[in-house]
């Protein structure tokens, strides 16, 4: 399993500008041609606290953040108390010699100590010496053989619209470290190879837009909430020029009613929030099940209830979007599992929610959602299809029914100012003609027919949306002793996890991956149920909800379960723990 690799960590307090330090040495990672992957560990505060972020970059394809690092940067003495036991064999810790303090007791064999007056080499480029993460991450690159033109690439991609001031003073900065550990003996030699081709590096958010972007979305309206956010960055900096209306508003029901509006007119539109801020819209979203209104919802998940974690991961919130919305009506979930399934999922819920005429959901999560990966190159042309449309022909303009029963649930659509089409489009019950049945007709033996066949019409439209949306995989060695039964972003680890219990100790595990979630494939999912041995279901929430949805629309009950509700993502090496566990 040992190839080549670099997993990178630095930590500091908010401010000290961990999180940008950590994003450029994943710039200059995929810049030289290696596979990256990112996570970061954040509190909710502007200064102090404690912030870490780890990289780690290979020659082969990559599956998750890594475990423990091969170089360490304390920027203050509360990173080194946390991480120096971590650092591996041959590793090195650089740190700031004036500010922090190792503990020999606490270190692995042959670990590097590199102490490097940050701050005061910092100090020779501007007074306040704001460079001095800078310097360290020089001294990380020249640690790691990265050629140096890629930090000069980067810097100016990161500071390039500032003073060109801001990019000569890192740059120098940058130098500073690469000198100093020259000095103190050089490259830890880990037998990398860089091609220097350089590799596409993204966020899931960023994936999301371009994906939505690529499928072409026309209005997006957003209220900003960790850790969805930068999808409204995103969409702000680069959707105006491409024709999308972005609306940052005052609430997520604002994004919602907006959302709804923009797609009952006939635009593509989609809104981006977190559980919390969706809690919000769950008012507004039924409506659009009501009035057949398509439009997608992006929820990327944190740690909960209420504002909860702000900053960590979770897979808490599949209950809130099965449920969201009084009453029954139908929906779509996807679940993408990596960043180019972010870009693949978000492209295919745009056709979705226009075809079956109803809301797509999208749940995604912290540690996909900001965590930088390499990709590679996405295709852009996606096929546009708008679903069923009155005025392509086959409906007689003065007999035209908005919601017309079909046996496939989908009714002839027309965008509104269409001339010669006319009906109405209320929140309430109606009829074909889209007519109320609510005030003074309900309850009316005709009527009360005309809600139960109208209600039924809607959900039809699950048999169709269950058949487009993409089924259960079976991943992994046929006749395995141990099925893994998981779903989003705990895909990449999982496989790592399976990977080396495979190779080390000889134990053959696949893994049953649901990219969508609902509607439920049911049947499918009890064929390959049929033929395994022994099922573990992992996921990052307290009570195991997929594992009930799967229990409840298929009677079957995984023989083992592995909730995680820490806030941290799921590492390759608890995994394969647990697994070890299991089979004994």
């Amino acid at each position: 399993m040992s190839t080549p690799e670099i997993v990178f960590r630095i930590g500091g307090a908010a401010g000290d500008g961990v999180s940008s330090t950590a994003e450029s040495f994943a710039k200059m990672c995929s810049r030289s041609g290696l596979h990256a992957w990112t996570y970061s560990s954040y509190q909710s505060v502007i200064r102090g606290g404690h912030v870490w972020t780890q990289v780690r970059g290979g020659n082969q394809p990559l599956l998750s953040h890594g475990t423990d690092p091969n170089v360490l940067v304390c920027l203050n003495q509360q990173t080194m108390d946390v991480h120096q036991g971590d650092v591996l064999e041959g590793g090195a810790i650089v740190f700031d010699s004036d500010l922090v303090k190792p503990d020999p007791s606490k270190l692995r064999k042959d670990v590097r100590l590199l102490g490097i007056p940050l701050r005061k080499m910092a100090q020779t480029i501007t007074p306040t010496g704001i460079v001095r993460n800078t310097v360290a991450l020089g001294a990380a690159v020249r640690l790691c053989d990265i050629d140096f033109r890629h930090v000069e690439s980067a810097f100016q991609d990161i500071w390039g619209d500032k003073k060109p001031e801001v990019v000569a003073h890192n740059i120098q900065a940058a130098k500073l470290g690469v000198e100093a550990v020259q000095q103190a003996g050089g490259s830890l030699k880990l037998g990398l190879r860089f091609t220097e081709v350089p590799r596409y590096l993204m966020t899931g958010n960023e994936a999301v837009a371009l994906g939505a972007l690529a499928a072409g979305v026309r209005f997006h309206a957003q209220y900003p909430m960790t850790p969805a956010s930068s999808i409204l960055h995103w969409m702000a900096a680069h959707g105006p020029q491409r024709g999308v209306v972005v609306k940052q508003v005052e609430d997520e029901l604002a994004a919602m009613n907006m959302a709804v509006g923009a797609g009952h007119a006939g635009v593509r539109s989609m809104v981006a929030t977190s559980g919390g801020g969706f809690s919000l819209m769950v008012e507004a979203i039924g409506q659009a099940g009501m009035t057949e209104t398509p439009l997608v919802a992006v929820v990327v998940q944190r740690g909960g209830p209420s504002t909860g974690l702000p900053t960590k991961t979770e897979q808490g919130d599949l209950n809130l979007v099965l449920g969201a919305g009084q009453g029954d009506w139908p929906r779509g979930i996807l679940a993408p599992r990596n960043t180019r399934e972010c870009f693949d999922l978000t492209a295919k819920a745009f056709n979705l929610a226009e075809v079956y005429q109803t809301p797509i959901l999208i749940l995604s999560d912290l540690y996909l959602g900001e965590g930088f990966r390499t990709v590679d190159k996405l295709d852009f042309n996606v096929p546009i299809v708008r679903g069923m449309m009155a005025a392509d022909g086959g409906v007689a303009e003065g007999r035209y029914k908005r919601y017309a029963y079909t046996d496939s649930g989908v009714s002839p659509r027309v965008l509104p100012g269409t001339k010669g089409y006319q009906y109405i489009a209320a929140t309430d019950e109606h009829m074909e003609s889209g007519e109320l049945i609510s005030d003074i007709l309900a309850g009316l033996p005709e009527f009360v027919e005309e809600r139960r066949k109208m209600h039924e019409k809607r959900m039809r439209k699950l048999e169709g949306l269950r058949k487009d949306m993409p089924p259960p995989e079976l991943w992994g060695s046929p006749n395995a002793d141990l099925t893994l039964i998981h779903w989003g972003s705990t895909w990449g680890a999982a496989h790592e996890a399976i990977r080396h219990v495979e190779e080390d100790e000889g134990i053959r595990v696949n893994s049953l991956e649901f990219p969508a979630l609902f509607p439920f494939h049911a049947d499918e999912t009890l064929r390959i149920l049929k033929g395994v041995k022994k099922t573990l279901s992992m996921e990052a929430n307290y009570t195991g909800q997929f594992a009930r949805l799967l229990r409840a629309e298929t009677g079957y009950k995984p023989n083992f379960t592995f909730p995680k509700y820490d806030g941290e993502p799921f590492t390759w090496r608890e995994i394969a723990d647990k697994i070890l566990e299991v089979v004994a």
